[in-house]
């Protein structure tokens, strides 16, 4: 691949925007988000009050077209849209904006440029001269840059497709290790050590299938569709936030680890107190990693419950459809051992939540993501219509109440029970149907 490498190097973005770059014909249009837009302007006037010495944005892959032109290949989104809050902040030598954009492009940039002028109207003039000179000389990326066109392609293309991209989970935990400044080197050490520990697709699993469905399910939002942009849920309250929730939040953990004497070090113990609750925000930085193997260890002991408690005829795992109720299974009883303790998964509660989860197997002849994040709702028509279960546990203040849930009989589809013999036949003999 025929890299420069002399050109390989960590770039300031003030030598960066004054090269010449341009938007080769096969560039897509930019499109950032309003959200995406105001994370940029955040995170790095959050650097820049904290006085980071150097915040680094990722990477840029540039194509060198000619002595002096680059053509962009990955990066175009941040690019410009750090030069359109440069232009806010009265820098007006920035080349990239002189590019012809599409009307798409010019569409998505004025609105975003509306969004980050607000936010730097509400600044002093010392105050943005000062974070102007930040983004200028202390944000940074890593450059980039082929002499062949086809080898940025393939360069663009390993690091989305070999593992070089960052996961969601790899994203968390480079935002919370920032957030973890204050903790001594060891302390930062021991925790990405238990981290890595964790085989990474594990960790995929639980944010994906389990962590970040349920947070949205029993808000009765959308469980679907986990990706890196929209992490933002497990970023939890930062250090320096200080409103009357947030200090709240923060108090009571700081009360849960005095409690247990040891710290964050004991939390997973059998004999401390649980410091963390799936409808409660999570605070940044170091408590993060606990929460994250906290509930990993959870979901391990719903798993061991599960096969005490069933054969393996009742909960088949061998189809998708059959492992996507498994999971539904699996998170729902991970939903209420988080609320009321795993001792509160006696035979009785999981008879329900079993009845509840393989009820949709059985009436279903597929079953899809779409299906189960329908159920999970409460809006699937075929059975159970209107019982968003995730809501119904979040509500309740005794174990006991899941009890007064009344579920339908499954029913009306022959193939199904046939098919799954042993499921029908414990759900309708527990249920005395």
């Amino acid at each position: 691949m025929a890299l420069l490498q002399k050109e390989l190097k960590l770039t300031k973005f003030k030598d960066l925007l004054t090269m010449q770059l341009t938007l080769p014909p096969y560039q897509r249009p930019y499109s950032w988000s309003i959200k995406s837009t105001a994370t940029l302007f955040n995170d790095t006037y959050e650097a820049f009050k904290e006085s980071i010495d150097e915040y680094r944005l990722g990477s840029v892959i540039l194509h060198k077209d000619g002595p002096d032109q680059y053509n962009i290949v990955d990066g175009q989104q941040r690019l410009t849209t750090l030069s359109i809050l440069l232009y806010c902040l009265n820098e007006k030598r920035l080349r990239l904006l002189e590019e012809k954009y599409d009307k798409q492009s010019n569409e998505a940039i004025t609105r975003n440029f509306r969004v980050l002028n607000r936010k730097i109207n509400d600044l002093s003039n010392d105050e943005s001269q000062k974070y102007k000179e930040y983004l200028l000389n202390q944000c940074t990326a890593v450059q980039i840059v082929t002499d062949n066109e086809q080898d940025a392609f393939q360069f663009f293309d390993s690091q989305n497709s070999r593992g070089k991209e960052l996961a969601p989970h790899d994203l968390l935990k480079s935002y919370h290790l920032r957030e973890m400044n204050g903790e001594e080197e060891q302390t930062k050490i021991n925790i990405i050590n238990q981290w890595e520990y964790i085989d990474q697709d594990i960790l995929d699993d639980l944010f994906k299938n389990y962590l970040y469905p349920l947070t949205q399910w029993y808000r009765r939002k959308d469980g679907l569709g986990y990706s890196s942009s929209n992490i933002s849920s497990f970023k939890g309250i930062k250090g320096n936030n200080n409103y009357n929730y947030s200090i709240y939040h923060k108090a009571s953990n700081l009360f849960v680890e005095q409690f247990n004497a040891n710290g964050t070090k004991e939390l997973l113990s059998s004999n401390s107190l649980n410091q963390f609750q799936l409808t409660q925000p999570l605070i940044s930085g170091t408590r993060f990693f606990y929460y994250t193997l906290h509930y990993e260890r959870m979901l391990e002991t719903v798993r061991k419950r599960i096969n005490q408690f069933h054969n393996k005829e009742e909960v088949p795992s061998k189809r998708s459809g059959d492992i996507y109720i498994k999971q539904l299974y699996e998170t729902a009883l991970l939903f209420f051992a988080d609320r009321f303790g795993t001792e509160s998964l006696t035979k009785p509660i999981m008879q329900v939540l079993y009845t509840w989860s393989y009820s949709l197997r059985i009436v279903m002849y597929a079953v899809y993501p779409q299906t189960i994040n329908k159920y999970a709702l409460g809006q699937h028509d075929r059975i159970n219509n209107g019982i968003d279960m995730f809501t119904a546990i979040s509500e309740m203040d005794d174990p006991e109440e899941l009890k007064l849930i009344v579920l339908e009989k499954p029913e009306g589809v022959f193939n199904n029970e046939d098919k799954y013999r042993e499921m029908y036949e414990f759900i309708y003999k527990k249920n005395r149907w």
